[in-house]
């Protein structure tokens, strides 16, 4: 069984934010619920010093935070399917925020109300499909948590395809935010298969978890630019 995860060069990332767009077209996120989110400081001592960028999207961790939270209300929205992938499920999340509150990588979005992506101009990308044909994660609803779900509409269509070796290369399989990366700064495949390119990358490049004392065990990697921050 594949379990998939990302990984993101800050070296390579230039801070173009194409991800954070294709994230925004291909799952309508709206500016009060980011579900990528362009991080970008700067580190050094003048004169020497330089910018590094750092994308945020949920990191599918082993050990969720948000789903124990969830859990231990009783409350139950949040799953880890056997991919590895987290998700929301919209008809159960009651609006609490707790997710949002002990997520070390401040993951979870409450959405305060739908809005459009392109106000007075027309519907966009996910917007012109009617609301009860499209996938579950996309049938959002206001006042509820949402965050990065690794594009699962197309990870599903891949396993449901009998193609999930296509997952990380081709288009309807991938996560969009993957795909037009200029710099390829982004990966993504099956974390548990030492021969996929994802997992030679992690080794090759020393890349590291996120965070990775508070015991999450996050399926994200970020190999570092000199001065980045773990």
């Amino acid at each position: 069984m594949a379990k998939f995860g990302r990984l993101i060069d800050t070296k390579r990332c230039m801070g173009c934010r194409s991800c954070v767009a294709a994230c925004a077209v291909e799952n309508h996120f709206t500016p009060d619920a980011q579900w990528n989110a362009m991080i970008e400081y700067e580190v050094g001592t003048y004169p020497d010093v330089h910018k590094i960028y750092n994308t945020m999207n949920c990191m599918h961790c082993e050990k969720p935070s948000c789903k124990a939270i969830c859990d231990k209300i009783g409350v139950k929205a949040i799953s880890k399917n056997e991919y590895g992938v987290v998700l929301f499920d919209y008809k159960k999340c009651i609006g609490c925020g707790y997710c949002a509150s002990v997520c070390p990588y401040g993951v979870p979005q409450m959405n305060a109300e739908l809005k459009s992506l392109n106000p007075g101009k027309g519907a966009q990308g996910m917007e012109t499909i009617a609301y009860a044909e499209r996938h579950p994660t996309h049938q959002k609803k206001p006042k509820t948590a949402e965050k990065c779900t690794f594009c699962w509409h197309k990870i599903e269509k891949a396993i449901k395809d009998g193609k999930t070796d296509r997952i990380g290369k081709d288009q309807d399989y991938t996560p969009a935010c993957d795909l037009v990366c200029p710099t390829q700064a982004r990966w993504f495949g099956d974390l548990d298969d030492p021969k996929s390119e994802i997992s030679m990358r992690i080794k090759a490049t020393n890349a590291v978890q996120l965070k990775k004392h508070f015991g999450n065990a996050p399926q994200v990697y970020y190999t570092l630019d000199k001065g980045a921050k773990s």
